[in-house]
């Protein structure tokens, strides 16, 4: 009777198919635990209450389908209430409320020579952050999706399952973080990017954010789909950044080097064991290291290399240290910036102010006279031209009047001469001579 009421508390089967002949060689004798699960079935005995199945299909494939003992079909977009489904671009997470009873089958482009696990219930484990932790500090760590307390391993799982981590102040009064309220400050990936060593390995490595107000907070890590939510919580304290960096001016910035005043909290590192490596960068893509290896007084300070152009300046760079409590880590420093500025020119002497006016009087001068030459020319450039004008229009009328006059002169003889011959032919006799014969 207790087993049977123990088994009814199993609230999950993972469908854990992480093994493709690509990746792992498949054992050539199936083992007896997994010999009714060939060929993408499985089954469901009648004290199962819940079951959550996590399918790797082959990248990019369409959701899988999943007949019932039935033989009814369910689809990612069709499927009752009671079943929660979650697709990605390779695989699919369902949950099924008392599902039935008897023998089940996955259809779809599921990787050969997959296994089902079966599994009682889903949950994470987080690293938690150490202490004591620092800000800007480049901090690694990891997280993980169980199933029954083993880690769950599939290829595109990352596109499944959203990773969260907010940091909620606790409010402590006198600390830097007193009025902050919940801060997203990254995530957790397992896609090799980043911090994370490898894709698809079932750890999740966390990309936290540490630039933030020093203080106490609450971590909270949330991981979630439309299935599932898990949390983490962690009360940590963020330690203001052990090592200051300030810009030192010279008294004469044209002539003196700029300093880097370093200030390290021996309480917190070794002093020893504490490195810089910065970057001076400035005008016209100038780059160059300022390095410090090992120091030996709490306070030191450090000669930038010699800097000439005018223009903005800034330093950039990490420190790698030790706790004192052995933890060796990497901080990413806060830029600094600094301006070398030309300066004013002295005021001039009266000479100079007197033979600056004279240059100007000069060039007025100068100005006025070829204003008043620009003038002449052009007064006497527009005389000219209308003149030519002038001059081409009176030749043209005079010589059309006289062409007026030649016509005319021609008409009136022409009419003289008309005049002329009118009498001499009325004078001719038109009339026919008598015949003597009549």
């Amino acid at each position: 009777m207790t087993l049977i009421k123990s088994k009814n508390k199993i609230v999950g089967i993972l469908v854990a198919l992480c093994i493709g002949l690509s990746g792992m060689a498949i054992a050539a004798v199936v083992p007896s635990q997994h010999a009714s699960e060939l060929k993408n079935r499985f089954r469901i005995d009648h004290m199962v209450d819940s079951l959550t199945l996590i399918i790797q299909r082959k990248y990019g494939s369409g959701p899988v389908v999943i007949v019932l003992p039935d033989g009814s079909k369910w689809f990612a977009s069709r499927h009752p209430e009671h079943v929660q489904w979650v697709e990605g671009l390779s695989g699919d997470i369902v949950t099924i409320e008392k599902p039935l009873p008897g023998p089940w089958q996955l259809l779809g482009r599921v990787v050969p020579g997959s296994t089902i696990e079966k599994v009682s219930k889903l949950d994470i484990t987080v690293e938690p952050f150490p202490q004591p932790l620092f800000q800007g500090e480049r901090l690694k760590v990891t997280a993980q999706l169980l199933g029954d307390e083993q880690r769950i391993r599939m290829p595109g799982l990352d596109y499944l399952v959203e990773w969260t981590a907010k940091f909620i102040s606790e409010h402590q009064v006198g600390e830097e973080n007193f009025a902050t309220g919940n801060i997203v400050v990254g995530s957790y990936k397992d896609n090799g990017e980043g911090l994370d060593e490898r894709p698809d390995d079932g750890l999740f490595t966390g990309r936290i954010n540490l630039t933030q107000a020093w203080g106490t907070y609450d971590l909270l890590v949330n991981a979630r789909n439309n299935i599932f939510s898990r949390d983490f919580h962690q009360t940590f304290v963020l330690s203001p950044i052990p090592i200051i960096v300030d810009v030192i001016e010279p008294e004469d910035p044209l002539k003196e080097r700029w300093k880097l005043l370093v200030k390290v909290n021996d309480e917190a590192v070794k002093l020893d064991e504490t490195h810089l490596d910065f970057e001076l960068v400035g005008p016209a893509g100038l780059q160059l290291p300022v390095t410090i290896n090992g120091l030996e007084a709490t306070e030191s300070e450090l000669l930038l290399p010699t800097v000439t152009d005018f223009g903005s300046y800034r330093i950039k760079g990490v420190a790698a240290t030790t706790t004192l409590n052995g933890r060796e880590i990497l901080l990413t420093m806060p830029e600094r910036f600094f301006n070398l500025i030309k300066p004013p020119e002295p005021p001039p002497t009266a000479e100079e102010l007197a033979a600056i006016a004279a240059k100007k009087e000069a060039i007025a001068e100068k100005k006025a006279k070829d204003d008043a030459v620009f003038w002449i020319i052009l007064v006497n450039s527009g005389l000219l031209v209308f003149g030519i004008l002038s001059l081409l229009i009176w030749r043209k009328r005079r010589n059309l009047k006289e062409a007026l006059a030649a016509t005319q002169l021609r008409l009136d003889e022409e009419k003289a001469k008309q005049k002329d011959i009118g009498p001499a032919l009325d004078e001719i006799d038109l009339t026919m001579p008598e015949d003597p014969h009549l």
